[in-house]
């Protein structure tokens, strides 16, 4: 079932434009999101929610003498939508100016929307979703010594997505998205640990097995337990893919053009230059199959192409809507993001670090003590400077090999210096929208128990 009928929302986004023009707006752009989702937990078995919603949500944003304002609702009535106008009308009369704001010139529209796989043509039954879930707990508890469960979810959502402007855009996409995740406890007592995993997919094919995502959840919180700390130290530390994708998510925050507009980057000075080392490729691809993020324009209408953010290690080019562009005096690279209360913001799609040339365990092959992290606690980064200090577990390296469990240890850095020292493997696999290898990064400080 598609909640999303194009042609009825985009003559209504018309109608919107044109009343807003009517009433004084020099421009004016409109976003209409229609939603369905089904969503399912358990726990020990036992049924927690199993619920639908539906939503439809439309906002509207209104340019005039470089001041802007946005007004959202859910209520379509012509009474209302009419008070919705008057309200973005007002409101934007009575905000500060912004020189930035502004929607895109004709000539800078998309002119070639790609036609992406992004939508599962099969809504799930209420069954399907109980089914998994309860495959994937069983799978979970059977493993020898987990003890409880958080409980299983699974999940589905179809979005659809309609976006209208003054300078004739006029575009529409819908996406499904599945997922389905446990989290467990192994031990009892003062011996106990946690661990979960989850995937997720555009497609329900695609989703990982359940009983394979059960009983990866249940031995990663058993092989946490008798975990220790370790004395403070300056060792290698080697991220496991799903702590590693955080270390790009701090750079896509760093290459925001709003943050490098404003000065308020730890990277602000360094573009074209190289921040990692040679044969270091990171990619940002909105048009990716089967894409988490994937889209085939941006928030404003523009195209949005794949490039390159960091390619042979260096730095090629920001994150950039058309606000941080007009702010840096450069072109836009399709970057916008939006929602339905806010501005159009620069944001990354589907963002990956290319894999390396060796595997996990030639990576580690040469360590004689260190540290080995499956997972980061905390937002102990400073996006100004780019320090950067999280707590984390996983496990000891000793001789090339991952050896006992460790716990309540802190990592410390600063993201320049770990960028230059960053070196992948080759286990790349796409299971997120923000996607990484296994990576190693030497001379960190690593502080446990004293």
């Amino acid at each position: 079932m598609n909640p999303h009928t194009s042609f009825d929302d985009q003559n209504l986004i018309e109608d919107l434009i044109k009343k807003a023009k009517t009433g004084g707006a020099h421009d004016s752009d409109c976003m209409i999101v229609r939603s369905i989702s089904l969503s399912h937990s358990q726990r020990l078995g036992k049924t927690e929610k199993l619920e639908r919603q539906e939503s439809y949500d439309l906002s509207l944003r209104v340019i005039n003498n470089q001041k802007q304002a946005i007004v959202s609702s859910t209520d379509l009535s012509i009474s209302a939508l009419d008070e919705l106008v008057e309200r973005a009308l007002a409101m934007a009369n009575s905000v500060p100016e912004d020189p930035w704001c502004g929607i895109a010139e004709s000539s800078q529209l998309a002119s070639n929307v790609p036609a992406l796989e992004m939508e599962d043509p099969e809504e799930p039954s209420n069954e399907v979703l109980v089914n998994i879930a309860q495959a994937c707990e069983e799978a979970a508890m059977a493993i020898k010594g987990i003890t409880n469960s958080d409980g299983a979810e699974a999940g589905w959502s179809h979005t659809g997505v309609t976006l209208g402007a003054t300078n004739g855009f006029s575009g529409n996409y819908s996406r499904t998205d599945f997922g389905l995740g446990i989290s467990v406890i192994a031990g009892k007592g003062t011996d106990m640990e946690s661990d979960n995993d989850y995937s997720q997919s555009v497609f329900f094919n695609d989703l990982e097995n359940p009983e394979i995502i059960g009983a990866n959840a249940g031995k990663r919180a058993v092989s946490h337990l008798g975990a220790k700390k370790m004395p403070t130290s300056n060792v290698p530390v080697v991220f496991d893919p799903r702590t590693a994708n955080s270390l790009l998510g701090h750079l896509a925050g760093a290459i925001n053009g709003s943050s490098v507009a404003r000065g308020t980057s730890f990277l602000k000075d360094q573009l074209d230059k190289n921040i990692f080392s040679s044969g270091i490729n990171i990619i940002d691809d909105p048009h990716m199959s089967h894409g988490l993020r994937s889209k085939p324009f941006d928030g404003e209408g523009l195209e949005n192409t794949k490039i390159s953010l960091v390619q042979d290690g260096v730095l090629m080019t920001w994150l950039l809507d058309l606000a941080s562009s007009r702010q840096l005096g450069l072109n836009s690279n399709g970057r916008a993001s939006r929602s339905l209360s806010a501005p159009p913001n620069p944001s990354p799609t589907n963002i990956y670090l290319e894999a390396g040339n060796v595997t996990p365990d030639e990576l580690i092959a040469d360590i004689s003590s260190g540290f080995y992290i499956t997972s980061l606690m905390g937002m102990g980064v400073n996006g100004v400077t780019g320090d950067y200090s999280r707590g984390a577990s996983g496990f000891w390296i000793e001789n090339g090999e991952i050896t006992f469990p460790v716990t309540e240890m802190t990592i410390a850095g600063n993201l320049k210096n770990m960028y230059q020292k960053l070196v992948p493997a080759n286990d790349l696999k796409f299971r997120y929208g923000t996607n990484s290898p296994t990576l190693r990064i030497d001379g960190l400080t690593v502080a446990g128990s004293g």
